[in-house]
């Protein structure tokens, strides 16, 4: 199809069930300002509804389970109390005109013991991350993971499901698996954290075949138009990586088109990226041709690269997520093709409102400068 003809970063897009107004999403950025007990905090509400003129918000990556979530101050949606914390935030963004969706997560081996009573993490095999966690206490090594018993394997996928039911209740418009990044998922599809020689391990097939039974039981529980997937075809990730990746993941993107979902979102860093960049070659061409739903890429895109991505034709939709922290009004500002605030790492995780909340609009900025200047 002629450039000229292809969809643009503010045409609108129809995600599964969820008309955007446009194809600027908000991608899952994990803020730590949730209580010691994993709940959702008002002023999580206020950080989402600033956010509402995204196509999609895809909220911060949020537990299934205790037993899956081993970051601090990190919201879970496993119990009653954290649905109950999760449906003014969701109204809120509902209120300010936005659209959000509950990203899932089973951090897996990643999991401190620390979080979990001191027993050991689950993962496709028994490994470890050689680095450190961060928990409650400060730092500590991460543990060797047990590997999950097949027959443990219908537990998990009912704590996704039943994360799901919840995103539901709580007023989610919608749900992503987390199936990225090294975690839980992740550590089944690579083939260097996956060792098993069971229907779970060896072959591509198998190693993918966790995230397929978890992507039906969320679609049979809810709807194909309901249910998306994050996936992280890049090179090495939180210690676990991949001998083929552009096989493993292209048959991985096949299996999700076979189910249907509502769009597939790869984390992609470029090879010139400057955060997290990857010494792979793109897999999204190869996946691009066996996923027949919307495709959303994400990592280190502005303006320029982002209407070039949309122009070419390799996505329809582009998830932006440290641009997102700092600019609560970034389509207007990519629209304009106004200045973007820088974002402040030391900020990026921890308690309160700075560097989460206080980030001003174009407008509140151009407010500022006059009164500075007249000052």
């Amino acid at each position: 199809m002629p450039t000229d003809q292809m969809p643009g970063l503010f045409d609108p897009i129809q995600l599964g069930a969820i008309a955007c107004p446009n194809r600027i999403l908000m991608a899952p950025l994990t803020r730590c300002r949730a209580t010691k007990a994993h709940v959702p905090v008002p002023l999580m509400g206020e950080y989402y509804a600033q956010r509402a003129s995204a196509g999609l918000i895809i909220s911060e990556a949020t537990g299934i389970s205790a037993e899956g979530l081993g970051t601090p101050f990190a919201p879970g949606i496993w119990n009653d109390e954290q649905v109950e914390a999760w449906k003014p935030i969701t109204e809120q963004v509902h209120k300010a005109g936005g659209r959000i969706i509950c990203q899932l997560w089973h951090m897996g081996r990643l999991v401190h013991s620390d979080f979990i009573g001191g027993k050991p993490p689950i993962s496709a095999s028994a490994t470890r991350f050689d680095y450190h966690a961060h928990t409650y206490e400060g730092t500590k090594p991460y543990d060797t993971a047990r590997a999950l018993p097949v027959d443990e394997i219908p537990r998990v996928i009912g704590d996704y499901v039943r994360a799901t039911e919840n995103a539901r209740r709580a007023g989610f418009d919608g749900v992503q698996i987390h199936a990225a990044n090294g975690y839980l998922i992740d550590q089944f599809i690579r083939s260097s954290s996956n060792l098993r020689e069971d229907d779970y391990g060896g072959a591509i097939a198998n190693r993918i075949r966790l995230l397929g039974e978890i992507t039906q039981a969320l679609v049979d529980v809810w709807s194909h138009e309901h249910v998306s997937v994050r996936l992280s075809p890049n090179g090495e990730t939180q210690g676990v990586n991949d001998a083929t990746p552009e096989d493993t993941f292209t048959a991985a993107a096949a299996l999700l088109d076979s189910i249907g979902i509502a769009f597939l979102e790869l984390r992609e860093p470029p090879a010139n990226g400057t955060f997290g960049a990857s010494d792979v070659p793109p897999v999204s061409p190869h996946i691009r041709k066996v996923f027949a739903g919307p495709l959303v890429l994400n990592s280190d895109y502005v303006l320029e690269n982002a209407a070039a991505a949309m122009a070419d034709g390799c996505a329809d939709a582009i998830s932006f997520g440290r641009t997102f922290l700092a600019n609560p009004d970034l389509p207007a500002r990519l629209a304009a093709d106004a200045p973007l605030t820088p974002d402040n790492p030391k900020r990026w995780y921890g308690q309160g409102g700075e560097g989460y909340t206080d980030y001003p609009t174009m407008a509140e900025q151009s407010a500022q400068d006059e009164v500075a200047d007249a000052s």
